[in-house]
């Protein structure tokens, strides 16, 4: 069994499509995404049209629920964050109500068998929650905080945009970056930061004969192109977005 796992597309078609283009040259069974699909970026009607087409299950996120609910917030006036809520905002008027539906559909975490008596379980923050950050730099006593009343052997979220394995007890815990915006992180000061991306992120979980491994892999992308594809879109802020690829 191979799985294709993604997670942050961000509204990134043109990512999006380089990295199922190598999804589907690695034969991969199936595709899972984390999460964060739409919001955020220059083509959220067509991410999600070319997701439903894949019928590949996907997560909430905490942007996909911010699309069911944008609005900027009064008190949202630091110059850093508002054009991130007025983006969200573009973003679902973008969006039709069967759209909508389908956002409705995404559940908060997924369990799939990987043989014998091992399960992988997805998410996007944690299983806990979509806005939970799990990095490398986590205290111990916090993730268990998060992974209280789940188990399974592999769990694997997006959120931060920051790949990652880590071992904690008897879980790898494994986070497979953006393929949308990789040159963002999120949820913590403390994570670096990838500069001057030309690629997109995901990850290969692989099941043959009883052996387990996950395959963290960059695949390169034509920046320029993206970037002229986003700006033949009317996304507000587009400057914000095309300095997170310098």
């Amino acid at each position: 069994m191979r799985l294709g796992l993604i997670a942050d597309i961000h509204g990134n078609l043109f990512a999006l499509e380089a990295v199922v283009d190598e999804l589907v040259r690695e034969q991969i069974d199936q595709i899972i995404c984390l999460g964060d699909v739409a919001a955020l970026g220059p083509q959220p009607h067509e991410v999600l049209a070319r997701l439903q087409a894949l019928n590949c299950p996907v997560i909430m996120g905490n942007t996909d629920a911010w699309l069911l609910n944008a609005q900027v917030p009064p008190e949202v006036a630091a110059e850093n964050s508002r054009p991130i809520y007025e983006m969200a905002v573009w973003c679902a008027e973008q969006l039709s109500q069967v759209e909508r539906d389908y956002l409705h559909t995404f559940p908060a975490t997924l369990e799939r068998p990987l043989g014998g008596e091992r399960t992988l379980l997805c998410y996007h923050g944690s299983p806990r929650s979509f806005d939970d950050v799990i990095a490398a730099v986590t205290p111990d006593a916090t993730v268990k905080e998060m992974l209280a009343g789940y188990s399974a052997a592999v769990m694997v979220g997006g959120h931060t945009h920051t790949q990652m394995v880590r071992r904690y007890e008897d879980v790898h815990i494994i986070n497979v970056g953006s393929v949308g915006l990789p040159g963002v992180n999120a949820g913590s000061p403390e994570l670096a930061k990838n500069r001057n991306v030309s690629w997109a992120e995901y990850g290969i979980l692989s099941v043959e004969q009883g052996r387990l491994s996950i395959d963290l892999r960059r695949t390169p992308i034509d920046v320029n192109r993206m970037i002229q594809a986003a700006m033949r879109t009317r996304m507000p802020h587009l400057d914000w977005w095309v300095q997170k690829w310098k």
